[in-house]
């Protein structure tokens, strides 16, 4: 079956990228799969980051094929052509917020009047994190252009039934990332990080936003009940949002020598020491669908703490491999609290190793195969 992914590749940088690399590696062993990814996915006045970019090795990057502009309709109907010409039995397009909805609505439809092809809807979000004029407008666009739907969590499947939209979907969880190498010891974590290794270390990752929860994390770092256990709590992340806001919370909550924060995007060949350095990976999301956060964690076999919203709690087994805790300063202090003086890490890293095999990119690809089987136009 020749099957196209429609969405960001290497060397963009971000989750969805990431996530697309992954699935193209694990359906390209068994079909003909093909990326059609962008040629300008944010205008700069748009991007909150310092580049779209990640710098990797030379020829290491996922070879797509870079036709869309997300602002250029000229770009959409030369994409939806190219498509065409391709003759693929099944795109497969990622959707995330309503910005690319104009976008990769016109291609699925303008694809659709030129050949017979089925569309399959790959959500990582319904609705988006933050609030965007008229946004569920947008989203429908989409939607509608859709023949069939793959959410990772129960949160987004529910959300897609508020639209009315009658069609098959499945549910399949996020699958472990497996693109960020092999663990390394954490002393040469610590070392090439700057950390002591003698230190017991927090984990918040990825880019910075008000959703992801940071004041909360910030608020509950600052219990009396922490103080004394020789906790550092590392922000690994860039800013996309006004830093000063966290900044004055760490003056104000007298934590400034407790928490490393990294100030920018961490690379790919940076995520394993970040990791093997670390002892708990916290996730204070305020909203949520699901995270690729959660699936780096179990690649590196790393206990995990989330909040309870959206579909964290699907992946994270509260007390097995780790913490589902309420959106509370004291609940969640109190869960690293037990962690550490509990020693709860080798128990929750054995359990780690058994439930990651539920999350796999095989599953991903069978998930594909039965909706596109199930998919009548």
């Amino acid at each position: 079956m020749k099957i196209l992914l429609v969405g960001p590749a290497s060397p963009l940088r971000g989750g969805i990228a990431n996530f697309n690399d992954s699935l193209f590696a694990a359906l390209d062993k068994k079909h003909d799969a093909h990326i059609i990814g962008f040629s300008l996915q944010y205008p700069s006045l748009f991007f909150p980051g310092r580049t779209q970019y990640e710098n990797i090795t030379s020829g290491s990057e996922i070879q797509s094929i870079n036709l869309i502009n997300s602002i250029n309709p000229f770009s959409w109907r030369s994409a939806a052509e190219r498509i065409a010409k391709m003759k693929p039995d099944c795109l497969v397009v990622h959707y995330w917020m309503p910005f690319f909805a104009p976008a990769l609505g016109s291609i699925i439809r303008q694809v659709k009047r030129k050949i017979r092809v089925k569309v399959i809807g790959l959500l990582h979000n319904v609705e988006p994190h933050e609030g965007m004029l008229a946004g569920k407008r947008l989203g429908r666009y989409f939607f509608d252009s859709c023949d069939g739907f793959i959410a990772m969590s129960s949160t987004v499947l529910a959300d897609l039934k508020k639209y009315g939209i009658n069609r098959p979907a499945l549910q399949i969880p996020h699958p472990v990332y497996d693109i960020f190498g092999e663990p390394v010891s954490r002393q040469f974590a610590c070392e090439n990080l700057g950390l002591n290794c003698d230190q017991k270390h927090l984990l918040f990752f990825g880019i910075i936003r008000r959703y992801k929860g940071l004041d909360l994390l910030l608020e509950a770092f600052a219990s009396p009940r922490l103080s004394n256990l020789n906790l550092k709590l590392i922000v690994a992340g860039e800013f996309y949002e006004q830093e000063d806001r966290y900044i004055d919370l760490v003056q104000r909550l007298g934590l400034k020598h407790r928490i490393v924060f990294t100030r920018g995007f961490v690379p790919k060949n940076k995520v394993a020491q970040y990791f093997a350095a670390s002892d708990l990976i916290v996730l204070p999301y305020l909203t949520a669908t699901q995270s690729g956060v959660t699936q780096i964690a179990y690649h590196f076999n790393k206990p995990m703490l989330v909040t309870n919203v959206g579909g964290l709690k699907e992946v994270v087994a509260n007390g097995k491999v780790g913490y589902v805790c309420e959106k509370d300063p004291d609940e969640i202090a109190a869960a690293i609290a037990d962690f550490f003086e509990n020693s709860r890490s080798s128990l929750f890293i054995e359990n780690i190793k058994t439930e990651k095999k539920r999350f796999s990119w095989d599953a991903m690809v069978t998930g594909i195969e039965v909706l596109y089987k199930e998919i009548n136009i």
